[in-house]
């Protein structure tokens, strides 16, 4: 094309650099984020403190027991694409809440269908017996029919996307962010 001019840029651009800038922005976000979700809870539990994140650290059962830790762990997962164990998860824990039959027998399909079933959109990591043995729960479904695959979810997630989550920026952001807030506070 005559005429077309093409600039480029003077400044080489830092791949390294310029992740680190997002990820310190993202944990600056999450925090006013969580702020903004718990601000109707009662004044005292709507308090992210500097102590209760540090917390997260000691395990995935202390960070999932905090609707704070859970909300970050969440965020976390989904900005790495790798979100399908932590729903599970919950969904499975959810899933134990069930009393009626019917309705038991619906959402286990939903869930075999979302998350166990080989090429489901949201397929979780479980060896081929465990799958197998969960096909034939689903038929006749009880609240223990997904307990094998959520403690293999389980144990991915404590191994893998928790000590990933616990060296991330957005972690270490969250931490540098409310220590500040600490002193100043």
């Amino acid at each position: 094309m005559p005429g077309l001019i093409v600039q480029y840029p003077t400044k080489s651009f830092n791949m390294e650099n310029d992740d680190h800038g997002r990820n310190k922005n993202l944990g600056k976000n999450l925090m006013c984020r969580l702020k903004c979700m718990f601000s109707d809870s009662p004044a005292q539990e709507s308090r992210l403190s500097l102590e209760d994140t540090q917390q997260w650290a000691q395990s995935l059962e202390r960070l999932l027991g905090s609707k704070y830790g859970l909300a970050t762990f969440r965020t976390f997962l989904k900005s790495e694409y790798s979100d399908e164990n932590m729903e599970f998860w919950l969904t499975c824990e959810d899933f134990k809440k069930i009393t009626s039959s019917h309705k038991m027998t619906s959402r286990a399909k939903k869930i075999f269908e979302q998350f166990v079933k080989a090429e489901s959109p949201k397929e979780i990591n479980i060896d081929h017996q465990t799958r197998e043995e969960i096909k034939k729960n689903v038929r006749r479904p009880t609240v223990q029919c997904f307990d094998e695959a959520q403690k293999i979810v389980y144990g991915l997630m404590e191994r893998d996307s928790y000590p990933r989550f616990l060296r991330s920026e957005m972690y270490k952001t969250l931490l540098d962010s409310l220590a500040v807030d600490t002193e100043q506070g």
